[in-house]
């Protein structure tokens, strides 16, 4: 009998090889064709596993599965944060026009579109300061760490065991041994790319840390594509840090950069540091199955400024695409200018097109890139598209070294976007971002004059440059844009 099973094996092993494979790639093409948003993305991939029998198959299941089910959490009522509710939608418009003046009525709509997203109240009464630089950002940080007396929450995307992430290592260590409550969270993929990292000195001196998605586990592995590029720093629950600051030795000026990496965070205090905490809370119960609860993390939050501002968190589950459309929404209701600065820029066609209509319509349109990025590949792609929106009126400037891996939006010098996320699709589809959006003449005066400062220096991309590139680097360039989406 076992003789016979095996000569029909063999006689049909063919037939059998073909039906599976025939089965598994009308599964992941209709996985695809069912939960892919964008139809391009998802004709993309089908043409891959219909034209690539077996490793299409394998790529999408690996790097096409981008959606992270989370199980919903159900908290006590002492985690929701004790701060005064916003405003009711019909209320928002009032709210916006009598912080920020009746001229800015119109910035109204995006607090409308975004509340609508988030589901999350627009909340007055914020202090917003700019850091700029690691050498102000990282002594502010490390200072309201040494002064934790209840709770220090972290997550970052790298953390480095350099000169610098060692002296946020020890500091968090101390903390934890003068029994104040730490919690990190490191995402796992970002800690390989920076060796040595922060995750093993953490975890031997036994304070609280967590891997976010280990890129690395046995197979099957659905999230081996996604990451976790928040940074978000909450001190007592009262102080919050976020911006697009990873923590190593190239944000600060030592012998070995004496270029650091441009960068901006900001601290934050007033209610809205509760979201930025709830966004940490989630995140660790994901990673670390662990509830964070009490007034040590969440405790009654008073007034500290006159910033309007909510905290924006975004991810490949059910915050998807709340930070593309704060930037859409941000695009429609400009009156009179929109200021763009960012590392990495590979927009949908949704973004590219309210763009267009944004300059076509007479707004001033800035967007200020690097000269070269820290991803080459990037700036290929990013060189292939960015000539459609300079036809358009859109103006295009590239900063010099040092590398700017700045991350800010501003519209009519008072409406900000800030936070980690990029304008590309990794962290608009891919990333789980976190951003915040803020009210605020002061805050988006000073921030306008920095974007300014830096046009200057810069130098404009014309329509002529990109026309010169010789045809291979255009092919170049072309190609690089068509895998973009997938990196």
């Amino acid at each position: 009998m076992d003789a016979i099973w095996v000569e029909n094996l063999e006689r049909y092993w063919a037939h059998i090889a073909s039906f599976l494979t025939l089965a598994l790639a009308t599964g992941c093409s209709g996985h695809a064709a069912l939960y892919k948003r964008n139809s391009r993305s998802a004709i993309g991939w089908i043409g891959l596993i219909l034209l690539v029998p077996v490793l299409g198959s394998v790529l999408y299941v690996l790097l096409g599965i981008n959606r992270v089910r989370r199980k919903a959490i159900t908290l006590f009522e002492s985690v929701s944060p004790r701060h005064a509710p916003g405003a009711d939608p019909e209320d928002v418009r009032s709210l916006v026009a009598n912080t920020i003046g009746e001229e800015h009525r119109n910035l109204a709509n995006i607090a409308r579109i975004v509340g609508a997203e988030t589901n999350t109240p627009l909340l007055a009464g914020n202090r917003i300061d700019p850091l700029f630089g690691g050498d102000r950002a990282f002594p502010a940080m490390l200072a309201a760490i040494e002064a934790a007396q209840n709770s220090v929450t972290l997550a970052s995307y790298h953390f480095s065991n350099d000169a610098e992430g060692q002296t946020f290592v020890q500091a968090l260590i101390r903390a934890h041994q003068r029994g104040v409550k730490v919690r990190v969270l490191l995402d796992d993929f970002g800690q390989r790319t920076y060796l040595p990292n922060a995750y093993r000195p953490l975890s031997r001196a036994n304070v609280p840390t967590a891997l976010f998605l280990p890129a690395f586990r046995p197979w099957p592995n659905p999230f081996i594509n996604l990451r976790n590029h928040r940074k978000i720093l909450v001190v007592d629950g009262k102080v919050g840090f976020t911006g697009g600051m990873n923590i190593h030795d190239g944000h600060v000026r030592v012998p070995k950069y004496r270029s650091p990496v441009r960068d901006i965070h900001f601290r934050l205090q007033g209610p809205v540091v509760a979201d930025l905490q709830r966004t940490f809370v989630r995140d660790w119960f994901f990673a670390a199955r662990d509830v964070i609860t009490g007034d040590a993390f969440f405790p009654l939050l008073l007034e500290r400024g006159n910033a309007l501002a909510r905290g924006i968190p975004d991810g490949p589950d059910g915050e998807l695409d709340t930070i593309r459309f704060s930037m859409l929404a941000g695009l429609e209701a400009a009156d009179h200018s929109v200021q763009i600065v960012t590392p990495y820029f590979v927009p949908d066609e949704t973004l590219m097109t309210s763009l267009s209509v944004a300059a076509m319509s007479g707004i001033d349109v800035d967007i200020i890139l690097p000269e070269h990025s820290n991803m080459p590949f990037v700036d290929w792609a990013t060189r292939h598209q960015i000539g459609r929106l300079i036809q358009r009126g859109v103006r295009v400037w590239l900063a010099p070294s040092p590398f700017d891996h700045s991350k800010l939006m501003v519209v009519d010098k008072t409406w900000s976007l800030f936070g980690s996320a990029n304008w590309d699709a990794r962290s608009l589809r891919l990333n789980f971002e976190f951003c915040v959006e803020s009210y605020d003449h002061v805050l988006g005066d000073r921030l306008a004059r920095r974007i300014a400062a830096r046009k200057r220096i810069s130098r404009q991309l014309t329509l002529e440059e990109l026309a010169k590139r010789p045809f291979p680097i255009r092919l170049r360039d072309g190609i690089a844009r068509l895998f973009t989406p997938y990196l």
